[in-house]
This record gives structure tokens, C-alpha cells and sequence, in this order.
């Protein structure tokens, strides 16, 4: 088996719908020009950021991979994206928060041996990984966005790689922080759009299928983990050449990884039950 296409996956921690729909204007402006497509994603529950990523790279709910909250965290067993593109010869990426590194490639995360790997084996072939030690209200500890832009664009083009993912925590933080009715996160969202913006463009160029999208959201005072819409609804944006359901429909966060695979052309586990909400343009 090969990789039939390239793909990448930009998740933007903790943005509710309405601050994607309202503050992005890069991203809605390719909407609005017609290069992008955008849909309503519903997450899983509890709505809170390991179980999210979980599920985000299983298709399987946290009930059965188990990872239920930020403090639960093992290497999960249920096929994931990194183990499939591997398996059928891909090449992968991650620049993300380490958790993600614990769930799909070795638990515990050690940060002398693990903030980077090129491992052959895989089945992440090319990470950078950043803890944020030490985070607490008062101090963020998240890596400038612009430079994991940056790093994910040097893996993919140092290494051709075939799926990438890039994860940063920088709203989710600046949303608990400050909550999402200020200055401070209107500016944190026009940067991190102004700063996307920059490398979109480029990774299309290179061939790339891209979804920009989120774990979860937020409610206005900066929580998530339960069942209110703001916290378990954002948005999902697709730059590609696939057709996809009708605009109206809210996709299930499950349907992410399945889909993911299936634009790729690598087969889908049967762990992957939800149905893909990207199809090829008929002919």
C-alpha cells in the first residue's frame, strides 16, 4: 500500500465557534473567496483537551480508549493515524504539546529523550514536542506560535512528509486566562490568524490538503470539559479538491480521523467506525 496524497492537521486548542467565525478573518476570507470550505464540529465528552486528542486520532470515543481527563495519560492501544499512515509506508509529522507523543508513540514522556524524535520505525517518524512545564494562570508557557508553524514547515519539506499535525495551546491558555469577551483574546486571535496565514499558502503550494480546526471550545469564562455548545462546538476548515457534506451538517469529531485516512488513500480500521465527511469530486 502507498499514501495516495498529502494532508496536513492544524489544531488551534480551545476555540469556540463563534471566535473562529468572528476573528479569523484570513480563514474566512479563503471561505468567503471560495478556496475553503468551513464546518460546525461537534467534540466528544468530557470536552476536555487529552480526551479530545485521543479520540481526535483514534475515532474512538474516551470511554474506550480511556483517556478521560488531562490526568490520565498512557500510550493507547486502538489504531490511530500515526500507526496507520505509518503501516502503509507514510511518512509523519507531529509538532505538538507532548501529551500527544504519550498517546501515539511512548508513555512517559521523557523530555531529555523525547522533545524531538527522527525515529525510523515511527509511527511518529518526525516530532517536536513542548511540554509547557510549569503552566499556571499566571504564566502560559506556550511556544510562540509563528516558530511551530515554522517547525512543521521545515519537517515536511526536510523530510516529504506525507501527514503532519500541528497542535498549540496558545488560545486555549489565553481563554482560561482571560476569558473570551476581551482585548486580549480578540488580539491573541488576529495574530495567531495573521501568523496561519503566512504558511497556508506555502503548504498548499507544496501539495498539501489542509484542516484547520479545534479540540474543543470554550465557554465565555474559559471552561470546557461538559456538554454546553460552546464548549464542545467549533469549527473545522477544509482547503482541498474533495466535495464534503452539505455546510449545515455538524460533523462528529469522530468522523476526523477516519476521514483523515480515507483522503490519504490508507485503509480505515474497523476501530474507525464513523462515517468520512470528505468524498472525491465526482467525475
Amino acid at each position: 500500500m502507498t499514501v495516495r496524497s498529502k494532508l496536513l492537521l492544524i489544531v488551534l486548542d480551545g476555540v469556540p465557534y463563534e471566535n473562529w467565525r468572528s476573528l479569523f478573518g484570513n480563514l474566512e476570507g479563503w471561505v468567503q473567496s471560495g478556496e475553503a470550505r468551513v464546518w460546525t464540529m461537534r467534540s466528544v465528552l468530557p470536552s476536555t483537551s487529552a480526551s479530545c486528542y485521543a479520540s481526535i486520532h483514534t475515532g474512538v470515543p474516551p470511554q474506550v480508549h480511556g483517556i478521560l481527563s488531562n490526568d490520565i495519560r498512557f500510550r493507547v492501544s486502538q489504531p490511530d493515524i500515526f500507526s496507520e499512515v505509518s503501516k502503509a509506508g507514510g511518512i509523519t509529522a507531529a509538532v505538538t504539546h507532548s501529551f500527544w507523543s504519550e498517546f501515539f508513540q511512548r508513555h512517559p514522556f521523557d523530555p531529555v529523550r523525547d522533545i524531538e524524535c527522527d525515529n525510523a520505525e515511527g509511527p511518529i517518524h518526525h516530532g517536536r514536542f513542548h511540554s509547557m512545564s510549569g503552566y499556571n494562570s499566571a504564566n502560559q508557557m506556550t511556544p510562540s506560535d509563528d516558530d511551530l508553524f515554522a517547525t512543521l514547515t521545515m519537517l515536511i519539506e526536510r523530510y516529504s512528509v506525507d501527514y503532519g499535525i500541528l497542535h498549540t495551546c496558545t488560545l486555549d491558555s489565553m481563554g482560561h486566562r482571560f476569558g473570551h469577551e476581551t482585548p486580549e483574546m480578540d488580539h491573541a486571535a488576529y495574530l495567531l490568524d495573521a501568523q496561519l496565514a503566512a504558511y497556508l499558502p506555502r503548504w498548499r503550494a507544496a501539495g498539501y490538503e489542509v484542516i484547520v480546526t479545534a479540540d474543543h471550545g470554550q465557554t465565555l469564562r474559559g471552561h470546557h470539559g461538559g456538554r454546553d455548545r460552546r464548549m464542545q462546538e467549533f469549527a473545522l476548515y477544509y482547503f482541498g479538491d474533495a466535495e464534503g457534506s452539505g455546510t449545515d451538517t455538524v460533523l462528529d469529531q469522530l468522523q476526523l480521523a477516519p476521514t483523515i485516512l480515507d483522503r490519504l488513500g490508507v485503509s480505515i480500521p474497523a476501530t474507525m467506525q464513523a462515517t468520512p465527511f470528505l468524498f472525491p469530486i465526482a467525475e
